[in-house]
This record gives C-alpha cells, sequence and structure tokens, in this order.
C-alpha cells in the first residue's frame, strides 16, 4: 500500500522530471536560433531587414543577393523566435524594431556577430569530444574563420573606445603623443595595433603573434592605412627574450589561451623599461566555479574555453589556463612575473572583460 507521502515523493520527482526535459528543449530551442541568428549575421539578412519595410521573402532575398528558398526557412525560424514579425495577408516579413540595434551594424551593441561563436564551436565539436578521450587539443589551423570572427568581434570595442577609453586607463597617452615603443603581444589581426600607430604617429608599435595567417591581416591593414610606424612579427610570445625595449605592452584577451601564460607575462615585465606599464585586457570572471553561476553569459564562457581557449593551449602541450582562469588568479600571476602595483579596472561599453594596468 503506498502512503501519502511515498504518493507526493512521487509527484515531486515526476514534476522535477518534467521541468528538467522543459529546461532541456528551451536550451534546444534557444541554441537552434543561435545558429540561425549566426547564419543571419553571415549573409547580412539582419542589415538587410533593417532596412527595408514589410517584405516578401523573395523581395528580402532579392536585396540580399540570396536563394529565396534558403531565405523563406530562415525567415520561418526567426518568425518563431519572436525577432522577426510575420503577416499572412501579405506573406511579408519585417525584423522587430526592438532587435535593430542588437542586431545589425558594426559596433560594440550587435550580438549577432557574437552569435556566430556558436556556429564556429558547432564545427570543431566532434573534434573536441574525440579529445576528451586522447587529451591534448586542436591546433589554431583547425578554427575555419576563427582570426575574422575575432576580429570583427574585438574590432567593435576598439573601434568605439581604444583610443579615447582604454588607452588613457594606462597613464600613457601623453608620451603616446610625444613618441615612446609599444608592443602589443598577441595582436590577432592587428587591428587595435593599427589604430594605435595611426592615432600615435609619433610612437612606434610593434605587434607579435603566433599566427602567420593573423600577421599578414595586420600588414595588408597597415599598408591600406599608409602606417609607417608600425611592423608585424610572427613570434611565439612564450620565446620572447627582449629586455628594457618597450615603454608600453598591451595584451588584448590573448594570455589565457597561451600555451605558457605565466612565461609570457615574465617576458613582457622583461620586455618593459624601467618604468614601463602594460596594459591587459582579459575575461571579467572569478577564479572561483561558484561565483560565476549568476554570470549571465558564464555558460558561453566554458564553452568556449572548451572548445577553442582551452584546447588550442592543450595542443601545444601548454598549461590549458582557460578562458575563465578569473581576475583573482590573474591578479596573482602578474604579481608572481614581477609586477609591483597591478590596478584591476572596469568600463560600463565593455561588461566582458576586466582591464588589468600592472607596473614594474
Amino acid at each position: 500500500m503506498t502512503t501519502y507521502q511515498e504518493e507526493e515523493t512521487a509527484q515531486g520527482q515526476a514534476g522535477g522530471t518534467d521541468a528538467a526535459a522543459e529546461r532541456l528543449m528551451g536550451i534546444l530551442n534557444d541554441g537552434s536560433a543561435a545558429v540561425l541568428i549566426s547564419l543571419g549575421h553571415q549573409t547580412g539578412l539582419f542589415d538587410t531587414l533593417a532596412a527595408l519595410p514589410p517584405a516578401t521573402s523573395l523581395q528580402i532575398a532579392d536585396a540580399a543577393g540570396l536563394n529565396e528558398r534558403y531565405v523563406r526557412e530562415w525567415l520561418g525560424g526567426m518568425v518563431t523566435t519572436g525577432i522577426v514579425q510575420y503577416h499572412p495577408a501579405a506573406a511579408s516579413y519585417a525584423l522587430d524594431r526592438a532587435y535593430v540595434q542588437s542586431m545589425t551594424g558594426t559596433g560594440v551593441d550587435n550580438l549577432a556577430r557574437t552569435l556566430t561563436f556558436v556556429t564556429l564551436m558547432g564545427e570543431v565539436a566532434g573534434k573536441v569530444a574525440a579529445r576528451f578521450r586522447t587529451g591534448g587539443g586542436l591546433q589554431y589551423e583547425e578554427y575555419p574563420g576563427f582570426v575574422q570572427i575575432q576580429a570583427a568581434d574585438s574590432a567593435s570595442v576598439h573601434d568605439f573606445s581604444l583610443v579615447d577609453v582604454i588607452l588613457p586607463l594606462s597613464g600613457r597617452v601623453e608620451g603616446l603623443r610625444t613618441g615612446i615603443r609599444v608592443a602589443d603581444i598577441g595582436c590577432g589581426a592587428g587591428h587595435a595595433v593599427n589604430l594605435m600607430a595611426q592615432a600615435f604617429p609619433a610612437s612606434t608599435f610593434v605587434g607579435f603573434d603566433f599566427l602567420a595567417e593573423a600577421v599578414a591581416t595586420g600588414r595588408a591593414e597597415a599598408e591600406r592605412l599608409g602606417l609607417r610606424n608600425v611592423r608585424f612579427e610572427q613570434r611565439d610570445v612564450a620565446a620572447l627574450d627582449l629586455r628594457g625595449e618597450f615603454d608600453l605592452v598591451t595584451v588584448f584577451d590573448a594570455v589565457h589561451d597561451q600555451a605558457h601564460p605565466a612565461t609570457v607575462l615574465r617576458n613582457i615585465r622583461q620586455a618593459l623599461k624601467p618604468g614601463g606599464t602594460f596594459l591587459m585586457v582579459d575575461i571579467k570572471a572569478s577564479s572561483n566555479l561558484e561565483d560565476n553561476v549568476g554570470l549571465p553569459w558564464a555558460a558561453f564562457l566554458y564553452a568556449i574555453s572548451t572548445t577553442h581557449c582551452m584546447s588550442v593551449s592543450l595542443a601545444q602541450d601548454g598549461d590549458g589556463l582557460g578562458t575563465v582562469w578569473g581576475v583573482q588568479l590573474a591578479e596573482a600571476m602578474l604579481h608572481d612575473a614581477g609586477f609591483r602595483e597591478v590596478r584591476i579596472l572596469d568600463l560600463p561599453e565593455d561588461p566582458f572583460n576586466a582591464y588589468f594596468v600592472a607596473s614594474l
């Protein structure tokens, strides 16, 4: 005979099971929406929709220069997300105006661009799953288009605030105007160092990166801009052996995926002149998992770490520090590298990152 308490427990378990299934179904649906949003950004469909009045799938496809059948199916999915509105009588579609700022343009507010990381993670998920069994990681060249995606995402912040907001945190703006030597470590496609070189022609700049593709992209942009005060070198910064050469060293979201980040930080300290400054930008999160549970984008940080940042470090027999190394560990490692003073700053326009200003 079943007691009331047993029945209540069974009902509670059933309710919990139903809630868990509902939660997973929501994740499935939202993950699928993320893929659709990524496709919309990559094909320019959100910008096309924002520029059009309510239009049919054929009109939208023609305006975007795309295949109508694919556009129509994509529009159907976007209608179910509530982001695109559908008017059956006219068979017309329109982007909900509330989403225009967050899904169009090249500015910092365009989150559709950031969602392209979801499709990138999907492309490598099978390879990463294999590394769960074998260990090691994936090489940089196994991430198709990563340099371009990362460059576009970073450029949205740097174009908006690098010269006027971020660099002043270093306290070296006057020196930049009169002429100092600057290095950007892990420069990626080089857009940040080119922006600095363009803004401060009296100073000289060098960008170091591990990837030939990134260095070539930076050089090409510098040539287009006619810059003569910047150069790029393909180099493993873990083997960087420069002493007292730079007044300012910058690193933008690149320390955590280095093979040997502690070595890189020590090399940066040695490369600075006496009185030099190190400006490091990296992910704003805690080193303690329990503190990250309430972070709105925490799952994304751990996912991109598992599928990219930690993996590329392990592929080089590295430490696998990971994206979510956290501000506490970052500060401790800066001190261990020989920096005496470390300030940690925030910028309201960049909630994803913490800004570290370290001096000798």
